[in-house]
């Protein structure tokens, strides 16, 4: 179908293909689709004015914010029907309000941009995730995201009060409003927060901020067991309350691929481990005050025998050193199938066994590559193959394994999906794994909001 030209005032539109090739991939590089343009709007009239052209044409958008997402839901599918509407320029701090501690911005901001402009502020905003130089804070929301903080803070659901979101039609919702409560009927917000664009374009946002923590103290432990470190985090919690912050568990072969890509990363113990986990507590009070109650819970780890050893860090520098062996695991690991699962916290342990279980035995030489959000029941559960395969043969294995791993989640009651969403890399698996009454529900919403159906098409919803 050939729609005539784009109309004015609706921002910068890149057309030329050697300009769009960033566009048009995912961050693997692994999904590439094409796109009819790229559309870059300044400001929500022009997103208003290109979303009635597009429906008024029957175009199909693909929204994007940083494009650092891991299910395909920012790239365009290999039609060259879609256009590509880009939020990159529409980065702007809209307004702050201390009193009420609420930030409104622009939908493109970054969000590191996010978080400094709060700091500057005096406040804190607690969204953090390894891709946040360069992810969004609108695609942060329609993707649910997640990140380190969750245990403390929630996900981005969580910590936004109010959206702006243009409609396929091109109508604007005006709802940047700085209400913690706000009973009117259906919450409209939360329909758009992790839909992935496929019900209108969320254009800006009002997100909550906190006092900007006076002390953060930062710790490795080493557990024997996945069970042991579950029996910290309930240490932790009794202990620490609110104040913990961070849990992040990694295996003992995520430690070696970081040493083995990274020799430049110290070593925080002498021996090897079989788990490990990277806590962190943040007090309103003083460095002392923290210090004091996390030397505590280290103290009563040792003395119940839940941990082995432990390192608390003694300076900002070695905190960084801390977390950056975390976020070095995402490099260091060699091509892998990978999986982002949630699970009951109680049932972690049990899964990590039984799982290992059933993959070594139906793949001899399979590697594991464990880590995740664990304060929140948070997994990203890698498996790497024994050997080198060719792209055909490794999708083959990629659905095989994908298969037994989320048969037990779900025997489990996890979800296959934990905070990179559905895209389109996961739709045939929705359909397998959703109740179909939800199904139906979704789509119920879906031909409501979007009857046309030009909202980043074949994503998060499967076909029939």
């Amino acid at each position: 179908m050939h729609a005539p030209p784009l109309p004015a005032g609706i921002g910068r539109v890149i057309d030329a293909p050697e300009q769009m090739a960033p566009f048009v991939r995912d961050w693997s590089g692994h999904r590439i689709g094409t796109a009819r343009c790229v559309v870059q709007p300044g400001h929500t009239d022009e997103v208003a004015t290109l979303l009635r052209w597009c429906s008024a044409h029957r175009v199909p958008v693909v929204a994007q914010g940083g494009n650092t997402g891991l299910a395909g839901g920012a790239t365009p599918d290999a039609s060259g029907h879609a256009i590509v509407l880009s939020l990159a320029r529409m980065n702007r701090l809209r307004a702050v309000d201390l009193a009420n501690n609420t930030m409104t911005v622009d939908a493109g901001m970054v969000l590191q941009q996010v978080q400094e402009a709060a700091r500057e502020a005096d406040r804190f905003f607690p969204l953090s995730l390894g891709a946040q130089g360069s992810c969004t804070i609108g695609g942060n929301l329609s993707t649910n995201a997640g990140g380190t903080g969750v245990l403390r803070y929630g996900n981005a659901r969580e910590l936004c009060l109010g959206l702006e979101v243009v409609t396929p039609a091109g109508e604007v919702l005006h709802g940047l409003r700085g209400l913690r409560k706000d009973n009117t009927g259906y919450d409209l917000r939360n329909l758009y927060i992790g839909a992935e664009g496929t019900l209108g374009v969320i254009t800006g946002a009002t997100l909550k901020l906190f006092p900007e923590p006076a002390a953060r103290v930062t710790a490795m432990a080493a557990v024997s067991s996945a069970a042991q470190a579950i029996h910290l985090l309930s240490l932790g919690q009794q202990l620490l309350g609110a104040e913990l912050t961070a849990f992040e568990l990694m295996s003992a072969y995520c430690v070696e691929l970081v040493g083995r890509r990274f020799p430049d990363t110290p070593r925080i113990f002498a021996d090897a481990h079989p788990w490990y986990v990277l806590l962190e507590s943040s007090d309103l009070q003083s460095e002392a005050h923290a210090v004091e109650r996390f030397e505590a819970l280290m103290t009563t780890a040792l003395d119940q025998g839940v941990i082995v050893d432990a390192a608390i860090a003694q300076s900002q520098a070695q905190s960084l050193q801390f977390w950056q062996l975390r976020e070095r695991i995402a490099h260091a690991q060699p091509r892998n199938i990978k999986h982002d699962i949630s699970l009951p916290i109680s049932r972690i342990a049990e899964f990590l066994g039984t799982m290992e279980a059933v993959l070594v035995q139906a793949y001899p030489g399979i590697r594991i590559v464990a880590l995740g959000h664990m304060g929140d029941g948070n997994l990203h559960y890698n498996v790497e193959p024994a050997q080198p395969l060719a792209q055909a043969d490794f999708e083959a294995l990629e659905q095989r394994v994908h298969r037994s791993v989320f048969d037990v989640v779900e025997a489990m009651a996890g979800s296959m999906s934990a905070e990179h969403g559905i895209g389109s890399a996961k739709t045939g698996d929705l359909r397998r794994y959703k109740q179909p009454l939800a199904l139906a529900l979704m789509r119920s919403i879906k031909h409501a909001l979007d009857p046309l159906g030009i909202m980043n098409p074949g994503k998060v919803l499967p076909e029939g």
